[in-house]
């Protein structure tokens, strides 16, 4: 990972981040910050978890409501997201480590991290064949 010198503002977002362990989202840590008597601008929140980003040390995975979760970098995350309950569940293989280390190899790009996502519904969610498609979620039915 890349070495920089951080702002305190940007140190006390990390070491909160280390602390708690789980994904969070920008409004979550900015509350849970206040919480710990080191209040900050959200704006603040914000540069700081991009500056983190940039860095290596933290990465970002997107929701299908367009959320963003930050986490301190353990180790890459894979995921399926149901579309029409929110549920999301962690996948325990990763399918791209070999295509991360060519282009490592083929490009010299040092890859921090990578995220993949498949989205769709969850058992739960499945109804009759005609309501199969969440409502509003845009996606052609691949019938």
């Amino acid at each position: 990972m890349a070495t920089a010198r951080r702002t305190r503002n940007q140190e006390r977002v990390f070491q909160c981040m280390k602390s708690l362990e789980r994904e969070i989202s920008a409004q979550d840590l900015f509350v849970e910050l206040r919480d710990r008597g080191q209040s900050m601008g959200l704006a603040t929140v914000y540069r700081a978890l991009e500056a983190l980003k940039l860095e290596g040390v933290i990465q970002v995975r997107t929701l299908a409501s367009g959320e963003s979760l930050y986490s301190t970098m353990k180790e890459d995350r894979h995921h399926i997201t149901c579309l029409q309950c929110g549920e999301s569940l962690p996948l325990d293989h990763c399918p791209v480590h070999a295509l991360e280390q060519q282009l490592n190899d083929d490009h010299n790009f040092k890859v921090y991290y990578h995220t993949l996502e498949f989205y769709g519904l969850c058992d739960k969610c499945q109804g009759p064949e005609e309501s199969r498609n969440p409502v509003g979620a845009g996606i052609p039915d691949p019938r």
